[in-house]
């Protein structure tokens, strides 16, 4: 293996989405490193054997009111420049609103944390590179200089070779009457939507 691969290792891989793997994999193929297409096909196995199908709708989806994500945004002031946009610019007061995918929030020791993006080393995470991704780096940098932002959630099925932001399975809607407020962090290269769960929700 040479040293562009070196820092992958098997526990980091299995962080990745499989679609990341799978771009990952074929980058590998390519450059003939061995080891790390094997890496990859073991990590997309054990994907594939945790993988239990499409989320059926849970009674916590069924109590809310959801309606389209073009609506949620209206309601906070946004109006999206793009139908596909997971964020938006509120123009009153030049607040970042971004669009959440409800089941990736992580809640861990009382706080709670959302990948915002990160970037597509390797060509892992092609989805960073487009237009949406640099539109979505864009927002999490205002929104750090801002020092916060406003987060909608997002409910559906996701699929699970994919981001949602690219692509879903089954997208139900937005609880237009819950919003996040967090603070954006910088981990690395990474940017991550960080609240915690004793101010999760301000209600409309």
């Amino acid at each position: 293996m040479n040293p562009a691969a070196r820092p992958w290792t098997a526990e980091r891989i299995a962080k990745l989405s499989a679609q990341d793997i799978k771009q990952l994999r074929a980058n590998a193929e390519r450059l003939h490193e061995a080891e790390l297409v094997a890496l990859c096909a073991q990590a997309l196995e054990s994907a594939r054997a945790s993988h239990v199908g499409p989320r059926p709708k849970t009674s916590r989806t069924h109590a809310r009111k959801l309606v389209a994500r073009t609506r949620a945004f209206q309601a906070r002031g946004v109006w999206l420049e793009d139908p596909k946009s997971w964020g938006g610019v509120r123009k009153s007061d030049g607040t970042i609103v971004l669009a959440l995918w409800a089941d990736h929030v992580v809640s861990s020791q009382g706080e709670c944390t959302y990948l915002l993006w990160r970037p597509s080393t390797g060509g892992a995470r092609p989805w960073s590179d487009t237009a949406a991704g640099k539109e979505r780096l864009a927002h999490c940098r205002r929104a750090m200089d801002a020092g916060g932002a406003e987060g909608l959630l997002v409910y559906g099925q996701s699929l699970h070779d994919c981001l949602p932001e690219e692509r879903a399975h089954t997208v139900y809607g937005v609880d237009p009457d819950t919003v996040l407020a967090f603070k954006v962090e910088l981990r690395g290269d990474d940017y991550w939507a960080v609240w915690g769960k004793s101010a999760v929700a301000l209600r409309q």
